[in-house]
């Protein structure tokens, strides 16, 4: 029992990552581009980086505000990177962005010495050491996101799910996808301050894949997302407790377990005649697309 007020801020803090980072994860899943996050992620760490180099307070307000103009920068970059005839896979320019900024943010971290374990935490995380003020805070930060997703989110679903109809009806969709990118952003560069690149990209991912295995409409696949994020959270700091295990690995290892669980579930009843035709992940080009499905 004295465990549980030294746990109650981080179990809270995991489920607001699942909450919005599971909407997300539906999203990217869609628009094929998987490894956003990371990149997204990496490049927040860059604008980090170079915050501890110029002597900012890596905990303060100014380096959050580097890395979030970083951010800002690479939605800009993966916004106007998608080309409207694939010549180029967008993945590819958001490969190339993680390579280079992981890159720069070692180069500029060996000249900053006595900060490598800052450079460990952006990776890692440290959920345990969140707290209450710092919990709220991202709960109002990701209401808000929310609230931005949900007014506009017709159109965001439509340019992830079938681009070339959004563009038929003449949207911008760089306009759009940068939208997109920088308030994706805004919940990056705090998830990872909070939880570490690892961790956030599990819960970005890991249940929209899930999710992706039982249902084929966004709404059912929201549900199993959440429900999947929520059980995994509790598992998981649970197992890190009763191993004295590093939570945030712990819980990264826990959504791997319970992906192959339940894609042998879905081997098990779904698969054969009576599965359905899974779709996502498809290509940015509107070539590719396929007909919007019902939400």
């Amino acid at each position: 029992m004295e465990i549980l007020p030294f746990l109650l801020w981080p179990f809270i803090a995991s489920l607001i990552l699942t909450g919005i980072h599971a909407y997300l994860g539906v999203h990217v899943v869609e628009r094929g581009v998987i490894f956003v996050d990371l990149a997204l992620a990496q490049i927040a760490a860059l604008g980090a980086t170079i915050a501890i180099l110029v002597g900012m307070d890596p905990h303060g307000r100014g380096a959050y505000w580097l890395s979030l103009a970083f951010t800002f920068v690479g939605a800009a970059i993966f916004a106007f990177a998608r080309s409207r005839r694939g010549h180029i896979p967008q993945e590819a320019f958001i490969g190339i962005a993680y390579a280079v900024a992981s890159a720069t943010a070692i180069l500029a971290m060996s000249k900053a010495t006595g900060e490598t374990e800052h450079l460990k935490d952006m990776l890692v995380g440290n959920i345990l050491a969140v707290d209450k003020q710092e919990v709220i805070k991202t709960a109002v930060l990701y209401g808000v996101v929310g609230l931005f997703h949900y007014i506009f989110r017709r159109k965001f679903l439509l340019i992830s799910t079938n681009p070339e109809e959004a563009e038929a009806r003449g949207m911008n969709i760089r306009f759009w996808d940068f939208l997109f990118y920088a308030s994706f952003g805004f919940v990056v560069t705090s998830s990872v301050a909070i939880a570490g690149v690892l961790l956030v990209f599990c819960y970005l991912i890991v249940p929209s894949v899930g999710a992706m295995l039982f249902a084929d409409r966004v709404g059912p696949r929201l549900a199993i997302g959440w429900i999947m994020g929520t059980l995994v959270s509790a598992l998981g700091v649970y197992f890190s407790v009763l191993g004295d295990l590093p939570t945030g690995a712990t819980i990264v290892c826990t959504f791997g377990g319970v992906l192959v669980l339940m894609f042998f579930v879905h081997l098990a009843f779904f698969h054969g005649h009576r599965a359905k035709a899974l779709e996502g992940a498809r290509s940015a080009n509107p070539k590719d697309a396929a007909p919007q499905r019902s939400t």
